[in-house]
């Protein structure tokens, strides 16, 4: 079982310092005030009898994070469940992982469901979204079979900066830029993730672990340049770190800073949007409200108004960008392909969509 280097054996680790202590240990390192206070709020306002979630990989992130959970919070510890979905793409190494979630939730009494994805043989090296979509499905079956309210990931400062920049490369708004977030609610499956270790980086993570007494699974496929995250990772967050370095500035905190900000920008626009989003009973858009928006709050109404539609669209950005324009000029009679079955059609007072067949020319 492969720890990190300069720490005992797991077994060692486990044998001379029990995880109750490890996890006491920790908690006066790291106290509740450092953690996310979004998501200490969600907490305070949480009733007490929900059941938690943690998304446990066996890394030093999502191992902080139970180990935290567990003793700050120890009236929750009888409705804590762990979640570790085994992906088995390192053989050994990935069953090396789930006995050592097991072992560590048995040492503290917690619930664990291990799910190994079953994939054909021989099938290729799936993409980090094929993985990750993977992984979410076995935590909405889980939780929902079980009723959890929240689920709680490990994302620390160091997934801000890298998910920060890998979404800059793809020209992503203030929605995007502003992932992870502390307290994200899903109302869809009726659940919040919460991540209320992004106050802290992983180094920091590591060394108060470390300093405990605990010990955690190192995933060799996070160093591999197979996926941009680990290239992010590896090659392009190092050197700007070193590039922003000066005096009293930490650059990941200056990151995280702005994540929030983004946040609170992409909360209002949201709001301004929703404010101007007036749809009549046949799902037709008022005009009249679109006319002096600023672009980036028509751009959320647009998308908030075809998401209400059971259809599929091949709008690429450019596409969609024709389609504000044409929107903005209210020209009435004018009409945007939204793909192979459906238009949008501008009258007078309105935003239609309309399927192809019912268009009248």
């Amino acid at each position: 079982m492969s720890t990190d280097k300069g720490l005992p054996r797991v077994s060692s680790v486990v044998r001379k310092n029990p995880w109750p202590r490890v996890a006491e240990k920790l908690a006066v390192a790291i106290p509740r005030e450092r953690l996310h206070p979004a998501v200490l709020r969600w907490i305070a306002c949480s009733p007490s009898r929900e059941r938690w979630a943690v998304a446990l990989s066996g890394g030093v992130d999502s191992v902080v994070l139970l180990l935290l959970l567990w003793a700050h919070w120890p009236e929750r510890r009888s409705r804590l469940l762990a979640l570790h979905f085994n992906h088995g793409l390192r053989g050994s190494d990935s069953g090396a992982d789930a006995r050592f979630c097991a072992v560590l939730c048995r040492a503290l009494g917690v619930g664990l469901l291990v799910e190994t994805w079953k994939r054909p043989r021989g099938a290729a090296m799936p993409s980090e979204a094929e993985a990750r979509a993977a992984r979410h499905a076995f935590f909405r079956t889980a939780m929902g079979r079980r009723r959890v309210a929240a689920l709680f990931t490990g994302h620390q400062r160091d997934d801000v900066a890298e998910t920060l920049l890998m979404r800059l490369a793809r020209g992503s708004g203030a929605s995007g830029l502003s992932a992870p977030r502390p307290v994200h609610p899903h109302p869809t499956f009726g659940r919040t993730h919460l991540r209320p270790l992004l106050t802290l980086d992983k180094a920091a993570l590591a060394a108060a672990l470390r300093a405990a007494g605990g010990a955690w699974r190192e995933d060799a496929s996070n160093v591999s340049p197979a996926y941009l995250r680990n290239r992010v990772r590896a090659e392009l967050l190092p050197a700007w770190r070193e590039a922003a370095a000066e005096p009293g500035r930490d650059a990941l905190a200056g990151l995280a800073l702005s994540r929030d900000l983004l946040e609170e920008d992409d909360q209002a626009l949201e709001v301004w949007a929703e404010r101007a989003t007036r749809v009549d009973a046949k799902g037709r858009l008022a005009l009249a409200p679109l006319r002096r928006l600023p672009r980036a709050v028509l751009r959320r109404v647009i998308r908030r108004w075809l998401a209400k539609f059971p259809l599929k669209t091949d709008l690429n950005r450019k596409g969609f960008n024709g389609l504000l324009d044409l929107i903005v000029s209210g020209a009435p009679g004018a009409r945007h392909s939204l793909g192979a079955a459906h238009f949008v059609r501008i009258t007078r007072t309105r935003v239609c969509c309309e399927p192809v067949e019912t268009t009248r020319f």
